[in-house]
């Protein structure tokens, strides 16, 4: 761990030059004091680093200190820069491993395409927090001890012992042999299987993890992309609510961010769009179809459109003119 912050330190200085003990300290999520016990061990190690006295002063590396890699090219380096903006910091607690990355793609890469890509990374945004309408995206957090004990099972193929919250449910440990982990729209999950059987757990619901000596049952191979889709699959399978659905093509994707799935989309002559959306249940439906007003129409079944009738009707009788 300390090998990786001492490179980060150097590579830090590089591409930023100049930068003071507090700065490095943000940068590298330590105590200033922790940074200067290793501009210390770098110096010692032979690091050209030196210090700048007075109020403009620092820690510089001496000019010419560098390595390159020279089987990059623009368009490659380009492909990292910009993979590495989008939101990966939020994906399986890889966010300081991801940073410390980014600096080395850019540190090594040879002097003709380290500043033309990192201006044309500038450019690109991609997954912003908030979208034109000011929502701002909820992303899921899991602490980071709980996330290193699952992507060590992971990726060890080691039996995974977790301490899970289903949905209306009391907390309780389960073991179970861990496949892979998959992220969607900022959602993760863990798949696994437990007693042979298929598991898809909330990685936000896991409570507590624990890696264990024992090998996993599972392939050595795996397409977890097949993977995915097959227990996508089971889940739309299992006892929800089809709506088939008219909307106004322009709410398509708030549908999109509520509903189970959405499938089917055919124009018609008005403009709408007829669509099968899937929800959890009629609740679901019910409160989902609400927050579009009339840009949406379910046209069955006759269940869910007495709900929003009556619950229409209502809300028109609390606002009516009483004068």
């Amino acid at each position: 761990m300390r090998a990786d912050r001492l490179v980060s330190l150097v590579l830090l200085l590089r591409r930023r030059g100049r930068l003071t003990a507090d700065t490095l300290a943000r940068e590298l999520e330590v105590s200033t004091r922790t940074v200067l016990r290793d501009i210390e061990a770098l110096s010692a190690a032979g690091v050209p680093v030196y210090a700048e006295r007075g109020r403009h002063g620092g820690f510089a590396l001496l000019p010419g200190f560098r390595t390159e890699l020279t089987g990059l090219n623009h368009d490659e380096a380009l492909a990292l820069l910009t993979a590495g903006s989008a939101r990966g910091e939020q994906a399986f607690g890889l966010g300081t491993a991801l940073a410390s990355a980014m600096r080395k793609v850019v540190d090594a890469l040879p002097e003709s395409h380290r500043s033309t890509a990192s201006d044309a990374a500038e450019r690109f945004l991609v997954e912003p927090e908030t979208d034109l309408l000011s929502r701002r995206l909820v992303t899921e957090e899991v602490p980071d001890t709980t996330m290193i004990e699952i992507r060590r099972a992971v990726l060890a193929g080691h039996k995974l012992r977790i301490h899970y919250a289903a949905t209306d449910q009391t907390p309780r440990w389960r073991t179970v042999d861990p496949i892979g982990l998959v992220t969607v729209r900022d959602r993760g999950y863990l798949l696994a299987t437990r007693s042979g059987a298929d598991r898809t757990y909330r990685l936000s619901r896991v409570l507590a993890a624990e890696e264990l000596p024992e090998p996993a049952q599972r392939p050595d191979r795996v397409d977890l992309d097949q993977v995915w889709r097959e227990r996508c699959a089971q889940f739309l399978s299992g006892d929800h609510i089809a709506v088939p659905m008219r909307v106004n093509p322009k709410r398509r994707e708030d549908l999109l961010s509520t509903a189970v799935a959405v499938r089917a989309a055919e124009p018609e002559a008005d403009g709408r769009l007829r669509l099968e959306v899937t929800f959890q249940d009629l609740r679901h439906a019910e409160w989902a179809l609400w927050q579009l007003g009339t840009d949406a129409e379910a046209l069955a079944p006759e269940s869910l459109r007495a709900s929003l009738r009556d619950r229409a009707a209502a809300m028109a009788a609390r606002y009516a003119d009483s004068s």
